[in-house]
């Protein structure tokens, strides 16, 4: 069986004819293959075996043209088989990618057809097989074959930019030449099949500023120092053609907007000279006093600048700085103005580019320099202190209505007008001063204590006595002066114990003093006993002459049980002008103390019954007690046998009353409280016990009289 096509396939087949002289494997043609013999029928319906014999493949490979815009089948090529002698019995069978869909076949004559318009860039290429069989059996009479049809490329696409349109950028002034950005185009036709895929680049809108490469699609500048002041942006229109721009080709365009960025080509300009500005004189300092700005037509980094004052009638008067996000110079008040003094001011500030690019210094120089003229105008000022801060010293010894000082204030205006001083007396609460409101004297108002308050900040406050809105303020710091005023005292409360078995010698105590006064020379402090304590036997005072004294013991041999408490009265006396001096008592305890002289016990020792106190003097103190309440226990007896009054006076009758309580009385003239005559007729048991000494007490009120009996030892 072989294949036979349209015009493309017979001359193929003619060179197909020559495959025994060439290696057909370069084209993609198959070689001669022998076939299985087939039988063959005979007269009468019987098949007659057949010898085996050779069969020769013609091609296996079918071209058909892409894109057939015809009304009838498009013939593809013809089948057919050796078998096949002409006489129907043998019948053609189509089958694999798009048979019967795409592909027919006459199965008596094998004749393929395409019955639908084909597109290479969907699918190029399809695998069919074909085989031919007995029409009445369907038994094939020969092996099945594989062909491929293969669509034949025509130019029909056009060239696309997947990647359009473009945006690039280049530099301003770039040289001539400077490449911008390459573009390309994709063209879905075969490139391996003629000049249909091949693509060619021009420029069809952009010249005579840009310029393509017609193979590469680098886009290049086509003029030098083209400038982004004037023109910043340029849309370029970029064609690519198939079929290497010949006539015929398709086409297709993109576009290309390009960008012109800035680069520091321009020198700072002032636009407007000289300046002239003008400001009132009661300018605060660091104070802006006006803006200038130097036009630059560059962008960004390219046209910051720097301002500098390079010459000025008032040296130090202003300062200039740079405001980054306007690019404007801010002149700055550096000193107070004063219009009566100098009322205008010349400068001469530069601007200077940040970032001078050197391949532009041609374009230069980079900086500008214009005239400013500051007029300083009137207005009406408050008084000025000739000196802002006083310092002033008074005695705290100073009197009422004592001088300790002047202030001046004045008007630093034309007018000169007068001022009225006074203090705010938020800063002098206590009012310790007074102020002259004419002269500004300043005078006490009390007396001081340096102790109190060493030093007085005070605010006068100067005002116009035309404008009484202008106020000035100044401030007078009084330092108050030290007289010795205060005697020296202990400096701390003083705790001194001296053990029994103390030695004589022994200092059992150091002092020292203080004094609220602060002689200019420092404290010097004098220590010694007062009288009587000079001539006492138990203790000594030492002076160590570095303000402090030492307290020594002067015996041996102290004891709780004697004396558990000594008071010393210590003298001490300062240096100052005049001597002031006091007594200050140091009270000593004596204490029991161990071995290592460690105080255990302190104070009073608590008395107890004598050791040898005879059995006869216990039992008169216990016949005692008893007898006394066998007759109070009669008294209680006979009150309630009789219900009367224990005790009658003869002429008045007197209720009983007794009253318990612990308020305390007023002595004998507090006769207001209580009933005294009832007071008159109480029975008081009382019963006291102490450390030292125990009694007992009763008393009986009987006819104004009392008999009173005491016990007590010791």
């Amino acid at each position: 069986m072989f294949f036979r096509g349209t015009l493309m396939c017979s001359i193929i087949y003619v060179a197909v004819l020559l495959l025994p002289l060439v290696d057909l494997s370069f084209w993609g043609w198959s070689s001669s293959v022998s076939a299985t013999p087939q039988p063959r029928k005979v007269p009468g319906g019987s098949w007659e075996a057949l010898q085996r014999q050779k069969r020769n493949w013609v091609w296996n490979q079918f071209f058909v043209l892409e894109e057939y815009t015809g009304t009838d089948p498009l013939y593809v090529g013809k089948l057919h088989s050796d078998v096949d002698k002409g006489d129907g019995n043998v019948k053609y069978v189509l089958m694999g990618e798009g048979a019967s869909s795409i592909f027919t076949i006459d199965e008596n004559t094998g004749d393929i057809h395409a019955t639908k318009r084909l597109d290479r860039e969907e699918q190029g290429y399809y695998t069919l097989r074909a085989q031919a069989v007995d029409r009445e059996t369907n038994i094939p009479v020969e092996d099945e074959s594989e062909f491929i049809v293969k669509v034949q490329d025509i130019n029909d696409n056009e060239p696309k930019f997947p990647d359009g349109p473009y945006t690039a950028a280049v530099p301003e002034m770039s040289p001539l030449g400077t490449m911008v950005v390459q573009v390309a185009a994709t063209d879905a036709d075969d490139p391996t099949y003629g000049h249909s895929a091949r693509v060619v680049y021009s420029i069809i809108h952009g010249q005579p500023y840009f310029s393509v490469e017609p193979k590469t699609g680098i886009i290049r500048t086509a003029l030098p120092n083209m400038d982004r002041e004037r023109r910043d942006q340029y849309v370029l229109v970029i064609q690519a053609k198939d079929m290497m721009g010949q006539m015929g080709g398709l086409s297709g365009t993109t576009s290309v907007t390009v960008m012109l960025t800035d680069v520091n080509d321009n020198p700072p300009r002032f636009p407007h000279k000289p300046y002239q500005c003008s400001v009132n004189e009661s300018l605060v300092v660091a104070s802006e006093v006006t803006r200038l700005k130097a036009e630059d037509a560059d962008l960004g980094p390219n046209a910051e600048m720097d301002y500098h004052i390079v010459d000025s009638d008032g040296p130090g008067m202003f300062s200039i700085i740079t405001d980054e996000e306007t690019q404007e110079g801010v002149i700055i008040l550096q000193k107070p103005l004063d219009y009566e003094t100098k009322n205008t001011f010349s400068l001469r500030v530069e601007a200077t580019n940040r970032n001078i690019d050197p391949q532009f210094l041609t374009f230069g120089p980079f900086s500008d320099t214009v005239a400013v003229k500051v007029n300083v105008k009137d207005v009406n000022e408050p008084p000025v202190f000739t000196t802002p801060l006083s310092k002033m010293v008074v005695s705290e010894a100073a009197r009422v209505n004592t001088t300790i000082g002047t202030v001046l204030a004045r008007d630093p205006d034309s007018a000169n007008s007068s001022i009225r001083y006074s203090i705010d007396r938020n800063t002098d609460l206590e009012r310790y001063f007074n102020v002259d409101s004419l002269l500004g004297v300043i005078t006490t108002a009390k007396a001081l204590d340096r102790e109190v308050n060493s030093v007085h900040n005070i605010t006068i406050f100067a005002i116009e006595s035309q404008d009484p809105s202008q106020v000035g303020r100044g401030t007078a710091v009084i330092t108050v002066m030290d007289i010795n005023d205060n005697a020296p005292v202990f400096a701390i409360e003083y705790e001194t114990l001296v053990c029994e078995n103390a030695s004589p010698g022994q200092v059992i105590q150091t002092i020292s003093a203080v004094d609220k006064d602060e002689p200019p020379g420092g404290h010097r402090f004098f220590f010694s006993l007062a009288s009587p304590a000079t001539s006492n036997h138990n203790f000594t005072l030492r002076d160590n002459k570095d303000n402090t004294a030492s307290v020594l013991t002067s015996r041996d041999g102290f004891q709780r049980r004697e004396q558990a408490l000594y008071q010393l009265p210590v003298l001490i006396t300062d240096s100052g002008s005049p001597t002031l001096s006091s007594t200050n008592t140091l009270l000593v305890r004596v204490c029991d103390c161990d071995v290592e002289g460690v105080p255990q016990a302190c104070g009073a020792v608590a008395h107890t019954l004598p050791a040898g106190l005879s059995t006869g003097a216990l039992v008169a103190i216990l016949a005692c007690i008893f007898t006394l309440l066998v007759f109070v226990l009669l008294i209680v007896m006979m009150r309630h046998r009789r219900k009367e009054p224990l005790i009658l006076e003869d002429e008045r009758d007197v209720r009983e009353n007794i009253v318990r309580y612990d308020d305390e009385g007023g002595g004998e003239e507090d006769t207001e409280a209580f009933d005294m005559v009832a007071l008159r007729n109480l029975n008081i048991i009382e019963m006291f016990w102490g450390n030292d000494i125990k009694w007992f007490d009763t008393r009986f009120l009987t006819n104004n009289r009392i008999s009173l009996c005491i016990m007590a030892w010791t």
